[in-house]
């Protein structure tokens, strides 16, 4: 059944708008207090020639594989291997991470710190897998309405919350300096990961020429609203203890509407998180399987969907216990879907007309470049993947074939996107 522009919307804004909006306002503030107001606008401009770039690329080319076709065609199936490194092995480091949002909101309720966090991780953990294990899935349908929840939960915060906002919040504006506002850009890439999913969509519009365009615009305005209103709120209800609180939208609705919206909150976040990584374990399960049968993983350990389940969760349980903070975690995640972006657009001005379009690639490139660098030392773990993959892939006779099966390494792993961010 062929998408319509409002299906379609409705599943680009369920790649982007991810559970991480339940968190990051917090995280953003912690990094450069009102002033973080400015990054969230920063990325959210920088979501318009991103996203278009990829629609533009779904547009010419419906049904391909994603960004690992794309950067295939333009340069080549060991630089798609590197896409697909990047996006395989970011799961599992940034799943502890998700958890940790729900995690943050479970402990306001019933306390407990990590312990109640480590137990939220291992609850949503279990329950993902074995679903998978057995091969059940949670369905299209609920996956969308796990993000109409979010997005509900979103819009009821922020009504009930504002008029509690005072002005007096946004000083000082930049308490950690202005190099504190893109510290902040660097985290909230998490939040604005899944706009590849736009592309791996057009194929299944009734016309992707003219319906994937405006489905993208429609879902940038609409993330783009929600996100700088879920962030104002919370920078102009809660001031200065905005970057304090591990949960956010939780003490935002205790300001607007009381009674027990902490336990409602708790609930709805350990569901959206166990839909998200439904999505995001299901698809890198089954990545790392074509990426076996294409060459460019080993087959021993990655050869079927659930050897691949396995080392997802084995990377995921030893990332929970690796000596990182949250940001730093985030960061080692976002600098991996920051090189993928890094390759997509670059692939996009080879493969682009000359055009509006081919300078919105172009920009978009700059910009995410810019992020790669703003994410500091992190970024060295994207470049030491991706340049692990093209080793391996050039170490083997037959790396990766040059036929249109290459282009099943498809590195978004959303059947029906929800994102891990």
């Amino acid at each position: 059944m062929a998408l319509s522009r409002a299906q379609g919307t409705a599943l680009s804004v369920g790649a982007v708008l991810g559970t991480g909006v339940i968190s990051m306002p917090a995280l953003a503030a912690a990094e450069a207090g009102p002033a973080s107001l400015l990054a969230w606008l920063v990325l959210i401009l920088l979501s318009a020639p991103l996203a278009w770039t990829f629609a533009a690329l779904g547009a010419r080319y419906p049904g391909a594989g994603g960004v690992s076709t794309y950067v295939r065609l333009a340069f080549g199936p060991r630089a798609a291997a590197a896409v697909g490194w990047c996006f395989f092995f970011a799961v599992p480091l940034g799943t502890p991470a998700a958890a940790a949002f729900a995690g943050g909101y479970v402990a306001d309720v019933l306390g407990g710190g990590r312990t109640t966090v480590l137990a939220t991780f291992l609850f949503c953990l279990t329950v993902v897998v074995t679903m998978n294990w057995f091969g059940l899935r949670i369905s299209g349908r609920a996956q969308l309405g796990l993000t109409a929840t979010l997005a509900a939960l979103l819009v009821v915060t922020v009504v009930a919350a504002l008029p509690h906002a005072r002005l007096a919040n946004l000083t000082p504006f930049a308490p950690h300096g202005w190099a504190g506002v893109g510290a902040a850009a660097a985290v909230l890439v998490w939040g604005f990961a899944g706009w590849e999913a736009v592309s791996s969509l057009s194929g299944d519009y009734r016309d992707p020429r003219r319906d994937v365009p405006l489905a993208t615009g429609a879902a940038v305005l609409v993330v783009g609203v929600l996100y700088l209103a879920v962030a104002a709120t919370s920078v102009l209800v809660l001031g200065p203890a905005a970057g304090d609180s591990p949960a956010p939208l939780a003490d935002l609705l205790a300001a607007g509407l009381g009674g027990p919206v902490r336990a409602l909150t708790a609930v709805v976040a350990v569901l959206l998180t166990i839909g998200a990584m439904n999505a995001y374990i299901a698809g890198t399960s089954r990545l790392g399987a074509a990426l076996a049968a294409e060459g460019a993983l080993p087959a021993r350990p990655f050869g079927t969907v659930r050897r691949s389940l396995v080392f997802v969760t084995l990377g995921a349980i030893a990332a929970f216990a690796l000596p990182f903070d949250l940001k730093t975690t985030m960061l080692l995640v976002t600098g991996c879907f920051t090189l993928v972006y890094i390759l997509g657009t670059a692939a996009a001005l080879r493969l682009l007309p000359r055009g509006w379009t081919r300078r919105g690639a172009g920009l978009a490139l700059v910009a995410v470049c810019g992020l790669l660098v703003l994410t500091g030392r992190p970024a060295l773990w994207s470049l030491a993947v991706a340049g692990a993959a093209v080793l391996y892939s050039s170490s083997r006779k037959s790396a990766i074939p040059s036929s249109s099966t290459a282009g099943s390494i498809a590195p978004n792993p959303n059947t029906n996107p929800v994102p891990l961010p």
